[in-house]
């Protein structure tokens, strides 16, 4: 395939999805992932680091989705998290419900993938504490809020791509936000 053609990202995404729900995840090599997506393997590895971070985006662009979201002032930080989620819901439109079901699958099969996951919400968690402290928020009181907004996501992307799922993930997340809430009051 020519170098001229774009759109080399997203075949190769969605090419090792296909191969991962078919043969595995460990059952699947990069040449296989390039060779059905039309590429070569460099030019997997232009886009990839390796076989694990097709299913991820890159972490920095995941956190910024989260941060942007925060409000320059405020002292509740839970009020400061929910604006978070709030901006962070952007990222899960409906028409990404197929792909995220079908990626979540793939993760939950597969251990190192898992891991993969649990990295990358314990940094997402990691980043959001320091966003809370910079703005003035004493260090426990960050640290709980971000954690709590990571564990409201988390718990609402799990619902969201459950196959009986209906709900947008904004209306989901904000449902389990409130439960949380809930919880915290009695």
């Amino acid at each position: 395939m020519g170098r001229w053609q774009g759109g080399a990202g997203d075949r190769l995404k969605e090419a090792a999805l296909s191969l991962f729900r078919t043969q595995g995840y460990d059952g699947t090599t990069v040449a296989e992932i390039a060779a059905a997506a039309g590429v070569t393997e460099r030019t997997f590895f232009r886009h990839y680091a390796d076989k694990r971070e097709v299913l991820f985006v890159d972490q920095g662009e995941f956190e910024r989705a989260f941060l942007t979201g925060l409000p320059e002032t405020g002292a509740d930080p839970m009020r400061l998290i929910a604006a978070v989620l709030d901006s962070a819901a952007t990222l899960f439109p409906e028409q990404r419900r197929t792909w995220s079901r079908a990626r979540q699958t793939v993760i939950t099969t597969t251990v190192a993938l898992q891991e993969r996951e649990l990295l990358k919400m314990s940094a997402l968690a990691a980043a959001l504490t320091r966003a809370l402290t910079a703005r003035g928020i004493d260090p426990t009181s960050a640290a709980l809020a971000a954690e709590s907004g990571v564990t409201v996501f988390r718990t609402a992307f799990t619902v969201w791509v459950d196959p009986a799922e209906d709900r947008t993930f904004p209306v989901i997340q904000q449902t389990v936000l409130a439960r949380l809430h809930a919880l915290i009051g009695q």
